[in-house]
């Protein structure tokens, strides 16, 4: 059999590929659960992008399934087992500030601009050319292949959750929606509130204010960049104010103070950053305890902001709560602490998001982390687990992407691992496969996002040698 050439077979679709790519760009596919229907469950602009690759789909000859108005597949060839392609049509809010419309799929300086550019329209369609082009071939093949289309997978993964409670899960497959080379190796995600479960004790302590409330960070996993606090002073609050503006100073924090209806008011601005590197924000919920913890407040506040600042403030890594953990596949455990909130009638409570590493038990972890909670007087609530996700290096789909890589683009194909979490943790065989080439910028979720044509059909070429190597 003569050896095929990817790019040029992809060369020969690249205008219906750019095309087909546009149209899906134009379509506004953003949750909108206030408009929902039955046919709709999230929306129109959601159901419009579903069915718009439906539709391709069978026309190309797939055979299409729509599954419950929330996922849907495409699949062809034969065989017991399915490699599957996991895609996702849905997109974020498209934000301001844009060059261009962000539907409008523009195209210039070799890039096409549109929300959901490189997350995960581009990407799709890339895929979707490459089963195409497998497909045109007539390539034998042992094993079906079939693309999953989801439509929820920035929110609550509504659409695979209920996907794969109605049909099979694919022997193996591929994620079009991270990185080149391979991502094989995804952290374990934990988010939990801890509560305060404090009873009232005497104190003789001296008092000079007491914290009515103080507010920071509405998301488990970004860090907060903003925090409020409202104190009552017992004495004039001219030398607590002196201490907070040294505070700011000492710790180049912006903020500000304020006396409002006869209340001291404290605000800090920290930076935001994404929960699985706490480290690249400055959290500025922390920051606050921290001064709080240091000041002669109430003994219920005091008791919060003082167990916030001892096991929190600078440590992002578990260390003072005797949790930390790290291996050598996904490096070390991680600890965002997202929301925090006190009030004088309700207490304290901090919102962690916890990110661990794949041989990391997070049973052991929790029950360790328990015992210590028992003693400082808090509790545990609202706990989710999504369990972390490794495909072994000398698995078959590891391997076979890996010599498809170097194959297409003549560099090594580096195995990589991530604190994140892509469709790809929903296979017990499943990695992250592109598609941002290394050295790429990632612009997923900002303003002007973009794809590179010469990167999507690059792409293709890859994804389409791929499905044939994992299929025939």
């Amino acid at each position: 059999m003569n050896v095929i050439d990817w790019q040029k077979e992809v060369e020969r679709r690249q205008d219906a590929l750019i095309e087909d790519a546009k149209k899906l760009l134009q379509i506004k596919s953003v949750l909108d659960e206030e408009n929902a229907t039955e046919e709709a469950p999230l929306g129109e602009g959601v159901k419009e992008a579903l069915d718009f690759m439906l539709q391709l789909g069978e026309k190309d000859g797939f055979t299409p399934k729509n599954v419950g108005n929330l996922a849907g597949h495409l699949e062809f060839g034969q065989g017991e087992d399915i490699v599957g392609i996991l895609c996702h049509v849905d997109v974020v809010p498209e934000g301001d500030g844009w060059s261009s419309d962000p539907y409008g799929a523009e195209i210039r300086d070799g890039k096409i601009f549109g929300r959901g550019a490189i997350d995960d329209k581009g990407p799709t369609m890339a895929a979707y050319y490459a089963m195409k082009i497998v497909k045109e071939l007539g390539l034998p093949l042992n094993k079906r292949v079939r693309m999953i289309i989801g439509t929820d997978e920035e929110s609550d993964w509504r659409c695979v959750d209920h996907y794969f409670e109605h049909e099979e899960m694919p022997a193996m497959g591929f994620a079009p929606d991270a990185d080149f080379p391979i991502i094989y190796a995804e952290k374990g995600i934990a988010d939990f509130d801890l509560v305060q479960n404090w009873k009232e004790q005497k104190s003789d302590a001296e008092v000079k204010a007491k914290v009515l409330s103080f507010q920071s960070g509405r998301r488990y996993n970004m860090v907060p960049d903003f925090a409020k606090a409202s104190l009552e002073v017992t004495n004039e609050p001219t030398d607590t104010v002196q201490l907070y503006a040294d505070f700011l100073k000492k710790n180049e924090l912006p903020g500000k103070y304020y006396i409002e209806n006869g209340l001291l008011m404290l605000e800090a601005e920290g930076v935001s950053a994404h929960g699985m590197e706490p480290n690249n924000g400055k959290n500025a919920g922390l920051y606050m305890a921290k001064f709080l913890s240091e000041l002669k407040i109430d003994p219920k506040a005091s008791h919060y902001f003082q167990f916030a600042a001892t096991y929190f403030y600078e440590d992002s890594r578990g260390k003072k709560l005797g949790i930390s953990y790290s291996d050598d596949i996904t490096g070390d455990l991680t600890i965002n602490v997202g929301k925090l909130s006190y009030t004088e009638e309700s207490g304290g409570r901090l919102g962690l998001n916890v990110r661990y590493p794949v041989t990391n038990k997070m049973d052991d972890t929790k029950d360790s982390l328990e015992g210590l909670l028992k003693e400082e007087h808090f509790i545990i609530e609202n706990f989710t687990d999504s369990k972390p996700h490794h495909v072994a290096e000398d698995d078959f789909l590891i391997q076979t992407l890996k010599k498809v890589y170097e194959e297409q683009t003549g560099e090594k194909a580096e195995l990589l691992s991530i604190g994140g979490g892509t469709y790809a943790r929903s296979l017990k065989s499943g990695v992250a496969f592109g598609p941002l080439f290394p050295g790429r910028e990632d612009i997923a979720h900002q303003k002007d996002e973009y794809m590179h044509i010469e990167d999507m059909l690059r792409a293709t070429a890859i994804y389409a040698q791929a499905i044939y190597e994992l299929a025939k």
